[in-house]
Formats: C-alpha cells, structure tokens, sequence
C-alpha cells in the first residue's frame, strides 16, 4: 500500500519542491501551511508519517507534537533550523522520531521516511525470518512488550512508546545487565546507514524514562553506564 505523508511547513517553497521529490519516489502527498488546519485533518484522516517544521505562526511543530502525542502514535519528523538544538532536544523529548536540520538533502529525508516507515510496520506472518508464527511478547519482570501489536506495559499499565523509543527499548530489555553503547542503540532505531549524533539517543532514553515514570515514580530499569552506554537491569 502507498503510504501517505503529511508535510507542515509555512514555507511553500519547501512543501512544493519536497512534495514533489515524494511523489516521484511513489509516496502519496498532504501539504499544510498551518499548524492547526493540519491537526484537524490529522484527526479527521491520519496520515502515515508526518513532517514538521518547528518554526510556524498560530501552531508551532512543538504545540502540534504535543497535541498529537496525546492520542497519536504518528511517526513524524522534525525539521528544524541549522543551530537550534533547544528546539531539536524539545523535539525528541516530547516524541519526535527524527529530525532534519534545515537546509536538508531531499535524498536524506526520503531515506529516513523510508526506515522509519519500515520500523512501523507490524510483522507479516510468511515474511522473512517470520517462519509464519507472531513475534513472541518480551517479558522482563514488570515490562512486556508486544511487537506485533506495538504494545508496551509496565505492571499491567499502558505505556505509550514512538517506533523509535520501542526499537531502543527492545533492544536493551532484550538482553538484560548487558551494556549496549551509543552506536549499537543508533544501528538498532536506525537503519540504512543513516547517522544521528549521541544527543539523539540521550534524549530517547530520558523520554522513555520520563514515560516509565507516569506509571511508576521508582522506575529505575534503564540504567546509564558513563562512558559506556545504557543497560536494561538485570532483576
């Protein structure tokens, strides 16, 4: 199936040369040039992934994040400007999956779309490596992870996760008391030899933290290693 990809961006330049760039790699286009008219179509019609520019009147991509984030698993990518930072740690904090610093190759930004819509698609029973049974559910102590449904709970509780923080969870809990580095997290959540600096996965892991500690304020599970990485404790 085609997938669909809503681009936000109060820069018609951008959504028109990028728009166009996507149509010719097979995807199907949505354009917004306002933050709220897009949440609104969003709930109306979701698209598959979204791209987001931060910078933008009325509804910024941070506010439209958010607003998402509160009923929406969406896959979306920030654009961002070259030397906000503050704006791209907000970004990833609050569940963005990736994000693109302005000016961006449009070669780049098709590559992510491609693997992060790869990560989002639940197993095929047939497919490779399926040998026609569901992926089994994780369990590690208090944690369960469902990867055929994208399901996550902690004592029975729902935890929402984005692809990326469920990609970086698994890995970790599905070795416990075993350090995983930087790298190892990044070749996990992203594919394709695409690269993402250190930052990048220091945030996902304060998110999933932060999340963990909705249900439980003595969440601990995700330890940091310093110099080394992270670990899932091994209980």
């Amino acid at each position: 199936m085609t997938a669909t990809i809503a681009l936000v961006d109060d820069d018609r330049n951008i959504l028109t040369s990028v728009s166009i760039a996507l149509q010719a790699e097979g995807f199907v286009t949505r354009v917004y040039s306002d933050g709220e008219v897009a949440l609104k179509a969003f709930a109306e019609n979701p698209p598959d992934l979204a791209v987001l520019d931060i910078k933008m009147p009325r509804m910024d991509g941070l506010e439209l994040l958010r607003r998402l984030r509160e009923k929406s698993r969406l896959p979306v990518i920030f654009l961002t400007s070259k030397d906000d930072e503050l704006d791209e740690a907000l970004g990833l904090a609050m569940g963005a999956d990736d994000y693109i610093a302005k000016p961006f190759s449009q070669r780049l930004l098709i590559a992510r779309i491609r693997a992060i819509l790869r990560r989002a698609e639940p197993a095929q029973p047939g497919g490779e490596g399926s040998d026609d049974a569901p992926q089994p559910v994780l369990e590690r102590g208090r944690l369960a992870m469902d990867p055929a449904r994208h399901r996550v709970t902690w004592d029975g509780e729902n935890v929402t996760l984005t692809v990326t923080e469920f990609l970086i969870l698994e890995t970790l809990a599905s070795r416990p008391g075993i350090v995983k580095t930087r790298n190892q997290l990044m070749d996990a959540a992203y594919q394709d030899d695409i690269y993402v600096d250190d930052r990048t996965i220091d945030s996902h892991i304060k998110r999933l933290r932060r999340k963990f500690r909705q249900v439980d304020k003595q969440f601990d599970s995700i330890e940091t290693l310093y110099g080394a990485g992270y670990r899932f404790a091994d209980d």
